[in-house]
């Protein structure tokens, strides 16, 4: 990942544990912050996909 962009995925967790009220012992959190270093690390190579400039994005339903 570009540390230009690198993220701060234990602040987040923390973060997430205060907005969602949940309190995770340290033994899950170290668990979570794996997964969650997993996962972008397989998103990587996708977002940094370069994409057209003219690319159209994907619109906004509302029911």
């Amino acid at each position: 990942m570009n540390n230009q962009h690198a993220a701060d995925w234990a602040a987040y967790i923390h973060q997430m544990e205060t907005v969602l009220a949940v309190e995770l012992d340290d033994v899950r959190r170290r668990e979570l912050l794996k997964q969650i270093e997993r996962i972008a690390a397989l998103a990587e190579p996708l977002m940094a996909l370069p994409l057209d400039p003219r690319q159209e994005i994907a619109g906004v339903y509302r029911p």
